[in-house]
């Protein structure tokens, strides 16, 4: 048998050779404390949960949702407008996504030819770069350092790149980096699409879950940003609803509209129960919404502290249910470092090089343990004595 060209560019997930590796440690009976897939623990709240089975009871639910209805556009709509202070119509600026990655897979056949340049960050999610690589699109890499914050530079984007470039995908608050962007990173950001006429993606996932009291915004809340570019949301991380797999695309409409066209050749629409839980979410007391933030918030304090003490200095995150920390210098490659760690101590993480070769020198922890997980993850870290 002979398969296609672009599966060739697609390998095997980390998670799956650590997960081998996991399931033989467990076999001698160590313990394991998973801290590498980004799936949250915190259950929806009962209201979504609800809203979701009374509607799995009508059977009419069972038909193809060939559209989103308008009960769901106009809840999207108003969330926004309290939530981010963005206006949009709900006819032509909101479409359902089977969970922000399908979108993320499915954007660069909506706008790519083969050939055309897609711009990602670099560390990235997997999916910025294998979605325009199965659309035969060319992937430029922006680096986002340490020392510039994990802020893209656009002053560094050499001009003939930047000339061709068809689209560009950003995300802040970022997974894997826990950073954050301020008001002038999107000034700047909208200025530079607009001068080479770049469309562009901002995926937003994360934006509810912004510490230590500041505030997450849209990129649609600058100005001009409709012009230009559309925004991918997730109810996955802020509700609990990852098993779902329910995301918006918002924003321009042009780029809604070529998306919604080509989803319509692929599936048959969102479950209408799903988009009831989704309306239920969004329509519930929001305080589910603080409390959820708060608790990874404490994850994360309790990682960083304990972690410290252990000998390993490691960053807090701004945002995100994740930990972006640095190796050890007597490490230069991170899934060796991994491997040792879960070896040694039972705490399993995720190599930087899954996000791309600027990853090699750090790890992701995912801050989805409970703290009494955390508290004994800790506790095997600091009695191996690893980082002594």
């Amino acid at each position: 048998m002979k398969f296609s060209n672009r599966m060739k560019q697609l390998q095997t997930s980390i998670f799956n050779r650590l997960n081998e590796e996991k399931a033989n440690l467990l076999a001698q009976g160590q313990e394991i404390y998973d801290f590498t897939i980004g799936s949250p623990n915190i259950a929806p709240s009962k209201e979504i949960q609800n809203a979701l089975i009374e509607a799995a009871k009508d059977p009419v639910c069972y038909m193809y949702s060939l559209h989103d209805t308008m009960e769901f556009r106009e809840t999207i709509r108003d969330w926004y407008a309290k939530r981010y202070d963005v206006a949009l119509d709900p006819v032509n600026e909101i479409l359902s996504l089977q969970g922000s990655q399908e979108g993320l897979a499915h954007i660069a056949l909506a706008v790519c030819d083969p050939g055309d340049i897609v711009m990602i960050p670099s560390p990235c999610y997997p999916i910025f770069a294998n979605g325009p690589r199965i659309a035969g699109a060319q992937i430029y890499e922006m680096p986002m350092l340490k020392e510039y914050d994990y802020l893209i530079q656009f002053d560094k984007i050499p001009e003939d790149i930047a000339k061709k470039a068809k689209m560009m995908i950003i995300s802040y608050p970022n997974n894997p980096t826990g950073a954050t962007a301020p008001d002038w990173f999107y000034e700047e950001l909208i200025a530079f699409a607009k001068k080479y006429d770049i469309m562009v993606l901002h995926d937003t996932a994360y934006s509810n879950l912004v510490f230590d009291g500041e505030e997450g915004r849209s990129f649609l809340y600058y100005a001009g940003a409709k012009d230009i570019g559309i925004e991918f949301n997730s109810f996955s991380k802020t509700y609990g609803m990852a098993g779902a797999r329910i995301g918006i695309c918002v924003g321009n409409k042009d780029i809604v509209e070529q998306l919604r066209i080509l989803k319509s050749n692929i599936d048959y629409g969102m479950f209408l129960p799903i988009q009831k839980a989704a309306i239920a979410a969004l329509t519930q007391d929001q305080s589910c919404v603080v409390e959820t933030r708060m608790q990874y918030q404490k994850r994360r304090d309790m990682l960083v502290k304990g972690l410290h003490e252990a000998g390993w200095d490691v960053d807090a995150p701004k945002a995100t249910m994740f930990m972006w920390a640095q190796i050890p210098q007597s490490y230069e490659d991170s899934e060796v470092f991994a491997y040792d760690l879960l070896k040694k101590t039972g705490m399993l993480i995720t190599p930087g090089t899954e996000f791309g070769e600027l990853g090699r020198k750090f790890v992701r922890i995912a801050l989805v343990q409970s703290e009494e997980i955390i508290e004994k993850a800790l506790i095997s870290v600091k009695e191996s004595g690893f980082f002594k």
